[in-house]
């Protein structure tokens, strides 16, 4: 299981980072994080600057991708050179944006009739693509999820954990990362967004 979280220069924190450590709370000889990048280091919005652990060429055979956001997304979505290489695929590859990511779905065709969750920046962007923006953290239907908001990136995590692994997993994931005194309303609050959006069974899409 391989999860790569697409990753840019001026890229948020908060939205790849978190993803990653909560993603991380599996612990499979065949499951796979990875920051995923066009270039070999990238410096996020505030300074910091991290190593690729994977290229895009990886996205093709990517179980699950995360787009993450950051303050270039207008710029990236108009880079050919990068979108040419961004070939996902919701029928066979779970799918999550965060905030502004929702650009870059838009961009690819990948939310025409679908609604989306994106920050409050992004959301005038996100309408000119045409795109209806919901007033909430979390969405999801089929295999394609989005997310608004910083704090919201665990409900993208934990959905990638809910549909692969289990409900279960999911919650343990992110109770792991709750504040403590508040874990269990933390994980409530988070389940009440999620839930909606996940099939009765653990379904998962055809792997690669």
């Amino acid at each position: 299981m391989h999860i790569a979280i697409l990753t840019f220069q001026g890229f948020n924190e908060l939205d790849s980072l978190i993803a990653l450590g909560v993603l991380n709370r599996i612990h499979k000889p065949n499951w796979r994080v990875t920051l995923c990048s066009p270039e070999r280091q990238v410096t996020s919005m505030n300074g910091v600057t991290v190593h690729s652990q994977s290229s895009l060429d990886a996205i093709p055979t990517a179980d699950a991708v995360i787009v993450g956001s950051g303050i270039k997304t207008r710029e990236i979505i108009n880079d050919s050179a990068i979108m040419t290489r961004l070939r996902l695929d919701p029928a066979r590859q779970l799918i999550a944006a965060q905030c502004s990511g929702a650009l870059v779905l838009a961009r690819l065709g990948l939310l025409v009739d679908i609604p989306a969750c994106t920050d409050l920046t992004s959301k005038p962007w996100v309408q000119d693509a045409g795109v209806t923006v919901l007033d909430q953290p979390f969405y999801a239907t089929g295999n394609i999820a989005t997310a608004g908001g910083c704090l919201a990136s665990p409900y993208l995590a934990a959905w990638i954990i809910a549909r692969t692994e289990g409900q279960a997993a999911a919650k343990s994931a992110l109770h792991y990362v709750a504040p403590v005194g508040e874990k269990d309303q933390y994980v409530a609050r988070a389940w009440q967004a999620i839930a909606p959006y996940l099939h009765e069974r653990n379904t998962q899409p055809t792997p690669v």
